[in-house]
């Protein structure tokens, strides 16, 4: 009886780990660390060549980066555009704050970047490595103060980091994409007519968009465009409404409901941790402090710490001072300085562009480097700056 109770204590306590929306930041927090004490371990070596192993036409690393990170932008696809067409950015009043304040937290990491790089043409080529928050990672430290933190506060962080996800892929798209196959990009854009049929035809099974997906992953994968935008492409073509005129509770069992709550956990809580342990590793081998003022490491680092305070609290208040938008609701400003500096976590989408931007694996230790520094002080920085600003509201 006692072994029954336990065991359905511990049912009980691992299903509301997996429910609460820190978790995955969490989990990414540790995995992040597995990966680096790996990487400097006596299993440094198997966790590299683990790696590098074949399966297939692909590496290890690229089927992580490759394949299943396609279905991590194939849920970032699905969140934005139910948010946009049915939540918190159905408008344009919603917009403008998270908006501005996303173009706001790309734009000066850019600079900061560029500053830094200024007279490195190769290392110019990672400017958007530190333009990039991971929602994850922020909205798991965000969410460990519970109530002390007004929930605009967090739909603001949230719609911000999507909006943020958007401009990656935008980026992505044009600045980071190989030669281009003409061929397999006009059999691509043919499936994808086929996906906008299916949409406008009213089609609510899913396996009919998830087939002719993977038929687009391989043809965009041949075509030279990064493989993993096939994920969006996807995800815009998935039906958020059964049929015009359905009532609005009948929403949530439409297939973009269906298929992003399908993939929330999978994606939390296996492919972000996989893609993670596989990329965050880097050794410090060899690696003296001089690695921390090259101007590539410090590029990103202060793009993350420095940048994306600046640009989006700096844009946050030009908007109020303007009277063009409002703080969220019951937010003080200490509390926004602490979402600003939290926006500085750019792990999984910085990693990723990080990659795409540099081929050279020094290069890219130095990358990893700037992203673990920049992101791991901004986190600390903002917990300490939102757990002054709830002792405050307290007295």
């Amino acid at each position: 009886m006692s072994s029954t109770l336990a065991k359905g204590r511990i049912q009980s306590t691992l299903r509301h780990f997996l429910d609460n929306e820190a978790s995955g930041g969490i989990i990414l927090m540790f995995v992040a660390a597995l990966a680096i004490a790996t990487a400097n371990s006596p299993l440094a070596d198997a966790y590299f060549h683990m790696l590098h192993v074949y399966i297939g036409p692909l590496s290890v690393q690229h089927w992580i980066n490759d394949a299943l990170m396609a279905v991590f932008f194939l849920l970032v696809g699905l969140e934005i555009k139910r948010e946009m067409l049915d939540g918190q950015l159905s408008s344009w009043s919603r917009r403008i704050l998270p908006g501005a304040a996303a173009a706001g937290g790309m734009l000066f990491p850019a600079l900061i970047y560029i500053y830094f790089n200024w007279n490195n043409t190769a290392a110019i080529r990672g400017w958007a490595i530190p333009t990039a928050t991971d929602i994850a990672f922020a909205l798991g430290v965000l969410s460990l103060f519970g109530k002390r933190v007004p929930a605009s506060l967090k739909i603001f962080l949230a719609a911000l980091a999507i909006i943020d996800d958007l401009g990656a892929v935008v980026v992505i798209a044009l600045f980071y994409t190989a030669d281009l196959n003409l061929l397999a990009l006009a059999t691509a854009a043919i499936v994808v007519g086929n996906l906008v049929i299916f949409n406008r035809m009213g089609v609510k099974a899913l396996w009919p968009y998830l087939v002719l997906g993977a038929v687009l992953w391989v043809l965009v994968f041949a075509s030279g465009v990064h493989a993993t935008l096939a994920g969006v492409i996807l995800a815009l073509t998935i039906p958020l409404k059964l049929t015009p005129g359905t009532p609005e509770a009948a929403h949530a069992e439409s297939p973009l409901h269906r298929l992003e709550h399908k993939l929330h956990k999978p994606v939390a809580f296996v492919i972000v941790p996989i893609f993670g342990f596989a990329n965050a590793g880097v050794s410090f081998v060899g690696v003296s402090l001089s690695v921390l003022t090259e101007p590539l490491t410090m590029g990103v680092a202060a793009g993350l710490l420095l940048g994306k305070l600046v640009g989006v609290l700096g844009t946050v208040a030009l908007l109020v001072r303007l009277n063009l938008a409002d703080l969220p609701a019951h937010a003080s400003w200490a509390q926004m300085t602490g979402v600003a500096l939290l926006c500085g976590i750019g792990f999984t989408m910085s990693l990723f562009i990080g990659l795409l931007a540099f081929n050279d694996p020094g290069v890219q230790d130095h990358v990893k480097i700037g992203i673990l520094v920049g992101s791991l002080t901004s986190g600390i920085l903002g917990a300490i700056s939102l757990r002054v600003a709830g002792r405050r509201r307290d007295t």
